[in-house]
């Protein structure tokens, strides 16, 4: 029987190596805000400050460039990233190292949870540590896991602080003392609350956890539960107030103003609005039967697409298990917490969510699902054999079943993965060669491009340096606008089929759009490299500029 010193290096081990092998085969920020999270760390290390090249959402003043950044998404990652970016190089490689290491710790986290589940469960001390050990190799090779620790966004960092803080409140309510003030856990509760505010807007909903869990406890004093719930709201905001204080400076507020907003969009293409921004009468003039639809359409986006899709196998078995598991006090404060954050992002924000708001805090849910299906596959084993006599153990058989259907999925997924994020660096690296063809480079500065107006403005900046203004979903008119109103851009480059209206409304009959002369076509593959032409095939861009009758 191994030790938990040995148990913990073999996972910590295994999912290094996992993490290592998924971040060498990807060489490029996919999806889009991840290249948000290095470019500004970049601008950093650069002497810029925290500021972005990008204006990926026009909802927040100052609209200008470079941008102030973390308008609506936080820091951390960004600060985190630039420790080992200042010491290997302002390179994407170096910024995975962070996303890595907090994978690391989240497999360990998972193999602590299972084994204080099974310690609640009294299991033997042989199948205790088979399933704590099964659980911690699951998290270290299951895909969505692995995925994410090679991005360095805020989406393992959240995991492992969210994780980390958790597993805290189990055992402070395990063995709560009074809530004392001198009790170290409390200030570690603070603390990791305070970091995970750092990185995502749902360390509120563990907060909220924390909250509903303290308040249950009706056989504690009254004191020690004020107690408890304000030492740790003191120290959490303590560590977050900075932040506020530079967001009230800069923004005008320090909360994420765009919040409202996204709750209020009725397609997630609101989120680059300009002229038609969403407000609440627009929403609520969809009508009762379409906001109920919404809803049901984020629940079953998070459901399917971010849990079951994502986690397929183990994540089948483990939302079968989470009924009987979930019930384990070990487990309540991660299940409270997933509970909260599942039923926010669907029903507050279900447009938003589509785009990725639960997908980047689904890490902790990720997590619970694993422990959970371990656990469900170990009691049916163990009542299995009980009925049919089995005279072996067969504990391992469980852990077997969900390493290798996790890691099967892993090793098929995640190099398909890193060849969307190859194709994408050729397309940009072929855009920036075009625009040096045609004479105008990409960037600021005499004879450049100035500001360019896209659908992909985050890795237009961090691919070419130029400033990017996203593309709005709105008539040609409404972008004519959005360029007058940032001088010197003149350009408009759409990756892609297409961008909601765009870029069919350009060609589209009937239409009374006169704005939609004012888009001459480029070629941007004419005497491009063969290599370059096929990069540029999905790429279609437009040189600004009205006939002189319409200016």
């Amino acid at each position: 029987m191994i030790s938990d010193r040995v148990a913990v290096a073999l996972v910590a081990a295994v999912a290094l190596g996992a993490r290592i092998a998924a971040a060498g085969q990807i060489g490029f920020p996919i999806p889009e805000d991840t290249a948000y999270y290095v470019d500004v760390a970049r601008n950093l290390l650069a002497g810029r400050g925290l500021v972005a090249d990008a204006l990926w959402s026009y909802q927040t003043p100052p609209l200008v460039f470079p941008r102030p950044a973390f308008e609506v998404w936080l820091p951390l990652p960004t600060l985190a990233a630039a420790l080992p970016m200042a010491v290997a190089g302002a390179t994407f490689a170096a910024a995975q190292v962070v996303p890595v290491v907090a994978g690391v710790a989240v497999a360990v986290l998972a193999w602590r949870l299972a084994a204080d589940a099974a310690a609640e469960l009294r299991l033997p001390p042989g199948r205790a540590k088979t399933v704590a050990l099964g659980t911690g190799l699951t998290a270290a090779v299951y895909l969505p896991l692995v995925l994410h620790s090679a991005l360095p966004d805020s989406t393992m960092l959240f995991a492992a602080l969210a994780l980390g803080a958790t597993l805290l409140m189990a055992r402070l309510l395990a063995e709560p003392r009074g809530f004392a003030p001198s009790d170290r856990r409390l200030l570690g509760l603070g603390v990791l609350l305070g970091l995970a505010a750092l990185t995502r807007n749902e360390a509120a909903w563990l907060a909220l956890a924390w909250l509903a869990l303290v308040l249950a406890q009706g056989d504690l004093p009254r004191e020690a539960r004020l107690r408890a719930v304000a030492s740790v709201g003191l120290l959490s905001f303590a560590v977050f107030a900075p932040w506020a204080v530079r967001n009230w400076l800069v923004f005008g507020t320090p909360l994420p103003g765009q919040a409202l907003a996204n709750a209020l969009s009725v397609t997630g293409f609101d989120i680059f609005a300009w002229q038609d921004q969403p407000t609440l009468e627009r929403y609520l003039a969809l009508g009762p039967a379409r906001l109920v639809e919404l809803r049901l359409v984020g629940l079953g986006h998070n459901l399917v697409n971010v849990l079951v899709l994502l986690g397929i196998p183990v994540a089948v078995v483990g939302l079968v298990a989470l009924p009987w598991s979930g019930r384990l006090r070990a487990l309540r404060p991660l299940l409270l917490f997933g509970a909260i954050t599942f039923g926010a992002t669907s029903l507050l924000f279900p447009v938003a969510t589509t785009w990725g708001t639960f997908l980047h805090a689904a890490g902790p849910v990720h997590v619970l699902l694993v422990v959970a299906a371990v656990l469900g596959l170990d009691r049916l084993l163990a009542a299995v054999g009980r009925r049919r006599g089995w005279t072996r153990p067969v504990a391992w058989l469980g852990p077997t079943l969900t390493i290798a259907g996790s890691l099967l999925f892993s090793t098929v997924f995640v190099p398909g993965f890193g060849a969307q994020a190859a194709t994408r660096e050729r397309q940009f690296a072929a855009l920036a060669a075009a625009f040096e063809r045609l004479g105008t480079p990409l960037g600021t500065g005499p004879g450049r491009t100035g500001p360019v107006i896209t659908n992909f403005p985050i890795w237009l900046a961090y691919a070419t340096d130029a400033p990017a203004l996203a593309l709005p979903d709105e008539p040609p008119e409404a972008v004519l606008d959005l360029a007058a109103a940032f001088p010197g851009t003149r350009f408009l480059v759409i990756l892609g089929d297409e961008h909601g209206r765009w870029p069919v409304v350009l060609t589209a009959e009937p239409t009374t759009d006169a704005g939609r002369r004012c888009f001459q076509p480029l070629d941007l593959a004419a005497a491009a490299p063969a290599a370059e032409a096929e990069a540029l095939a999905e790429v279609r861009a437009w040189r600004l500029g009205c006939p002189e009758e319409e200016r």
